[in-house]
C-alpha cells in the first residue's frame, strides 16, 4: 500500500478497496463506498473554505482514514486490528445482515472509535477545543449527503422508502441513528483522551474499544420489531452484492 500523504491519496485507496469489492462480492465495499462519498465532500468543502482550518482539517482527515485503511489491510493479511474493527470485518460474511447494517457497523467502528483517537492526534496539548467548530460542522455535511445514500439504499430495496416515511423517519435515518449522534459521542471521546498523557492512551482506547463493541449487538440484534422490518425490507432486496455497491455508488 502506498503511502497516505493526503485527501487524494485517501479517495484513490478507497477506490481500490471498492474494485476489489466488486470483484468479489464483499460486502465491506459498502462502507468504502459510503466513506468515498463523504471524503469526496469534505475535500469539496476544504476548497470552498467552509471550515475556519482547512489544511486542519485535510490533517484531520487524512489521520482518521488511516485508522480504517490500515486495520482494512491488516485484517485482510490475517492480523489483529481494534476489537470494533474485528466485529465489522468478521460480520462482512453475515449474510443475514441488511446493506444498511453492514454500513452502520463501519460507522460504529469508525466513528465512535477512530475519529476521537485521530482528532485528539492532531491536536496541540491542551488545545483540542480549537477543532471544536470545524468538527462539528462535519454533522453539517453528513446532513446533506443523507437523501443521496438513502437513495442508494431504496434503489436497493424498492420499497425502503415506503416504509421510512411511515416511520417517520425518512430524512434522518443515517444521521440521528448514527451519524451525527456518533460524532458527538466521538468529540466527547477526543476531549477525554487528549486530556491524558500519551502513556496512558493504549488503555483509554482499549476501554473505549470495549464500550464501541457493546454496542454492536444493537446492529445486529436490533430486536423483534426491526428484525421483523428488516426482513419486509429483505423480501424486496434486488441484486448481488455488486449490484449493491454499485447501486450505492451513483
Amino acid at each position: 500500500m502506498k503511502p497516505i500523504e493526503n485527501m487524494d491519496d485517501v479517495i484513490l485507496i478507497l477506490d481500490s478497496i471498492i474494485k476489489e469489492s466488486l470483484k468479489t462480492g464483499d460486502t465491506l465495499g459498502y462502507f468504502a463506498v459510503l466513506y468515498q462519498k463523504v471524503t469526496v465532500k469534505v475535500k469539496e468543502e476544504i476548497q470552498n473554505n467552509f471550515f475556519d482550518d482547512g489544511p486542519r482539517m485535510e490533517k484531520l482527515d487524512v489521520v482518521f482514514a488511516k485508522r480504517y485503511i490500515e486495520a482494512y489491510f491488516v485484517w485482510k493479511n490475517n492480523e489483529p486490528v481494534t476489537q470494533s474493527w474485528a466485529i465489522a470485518f468478521t460480520e462482512a460474511s453475515n449474510n443475514n445482515l441488511l446493506v444498511i447494517q453492514h454500513l452502520i457497523l463501519g460507522m460504529n467502528a469508525h466513528i465512535n472509535l477512530d475519529l476521537g483517537i485521530a482528532a485528539a492526534e492532531i491536536s496541540a496539548p491542551g488545545k483540542i477545543y480549537e477543532l471544536e467548530d470545524d468538527f462539528k460542522r462535519i454533522n453539517d455535511i453528513l446532513a446533506s449527503m443523507v437523501d443521496e445514500v438513502q437513495q442508494g439504499l431504496s434503489s436497493i430495496w424498492p420499497f425502503l422508502r415506503k416504509l421510512l416515511k411511515w416511520l417517520g423517519q425518512a430524512d434522518n435515518l443515517l444521521v440521528d441513528f448514527s451519524m451525527k449522534i456518533a460524532r458527538n459521542g466521538a468529540w466527547k471521546f477526543a476531549s477525554e483522551i487528549a486530556s491524558f498523557e500519551k502513556v496512558a492512551w493504549p488503555e483509554t482506547i482499549r476501554v473505549r474499544d470495549q464500550k464501541v463493541v457493546d454496542k454492536t449487538r444493537l446492529i445486529t440484534d436490533p430486536g423483534k420489531v426491526i428484525r421483523f422490518l428488516f426482513q419486509i425490507i429483505r423480501w424486496t432486496e434486488r441484486g448481488t452484492v455488486s449490484d449493491k455497491i454499485q447501486k450505492l455508488r451513483r
